[in-house]
């Protein structure tokens, strides 16, 4: 198995980037917060999980491992295939998936495209006792949202966001300042989000 790679960022495409590794360019499909912390030239170093098929050898690539880890148990869940399994981790930070599924929040994780309330309701039955100790705790707070964020996340909602884009970029501007105010918080996310 192809544990990790370091090399050079030699293109980044809409769902993937081309790393140069020795004589080797190799493609490695990554969620949206790993292809947004590679810039072309730069050398990384990538967690990999390498999928096989009856007919392809695919490599997926994370800069932590907490996502790595939860890519792995995503997988493990009937139904869940790889592209889905991006999708989720490309929606909403391992922290949030994490505290969505200790928190029996279906409707979070159904927010991530292609994600139905059955499939998130499978989603959160059976990772719910695979879960790493601690994968959470990345959340300001802990699990209890603070009332700033939670307000932010409704007014742009309301706006007409995706839920869990919308919570993934609430969770990562508290996470930078956890006094921020709700008004602050939606100004910061909506100049993100356009």
């Amino acid at each position: 198995m192809i544990a990790s790679l370091r090399g050079e960022v030699l293109e980044l495409r809409t769902q993937s980037l081309v790393l140069g590794a020795g004589a080797f360019g190799l493609e490695v499909f990554a969620p949206a917060a790993t292809l947004a912390r590679c810039a072309l030239g730069e050398q990384v170093l990538l967690h990999t999980q390498l999928v096989v098929r009856e007919d392809s050898l695919t490599l997926y690539g994370f800069h932590d491992r907490d996502a790595m880890t939860l890519f792995t148990l995503l997988l493990g869940v009937s139904g869940v295939g790889p592209k889905l399994a991006l999708a989720v981790l490309s929606t909403l930070q391992p922290a949030l998936i994490a505290d969505a599924v200790e928190r029996e929040d279906a409707a979070l994780l159904a927010s991530a495209p292609g994600v139905g309330r059955r499939t998130a309701e499978r989603l959160v039955l059976e990772l719910r006792a695979k879960l790493p100790a601690g994968l959470s705790g990345g959340l300001p707070g802990g699990a209890a949202p603070l009332p700033a964020g939670e307000d932010a996340v409704a007014a742009l909602v309301a706006l007409g966001y995706r839920e869990g884009q919308v919570r993934a970029q609430v969770q990562a501007l508290l996470a930078d300042d956890p006094e921020a105010s709700a008004e602050r918080l939606i100004r910061s996310a909506l100049s993100k989000l356009r």
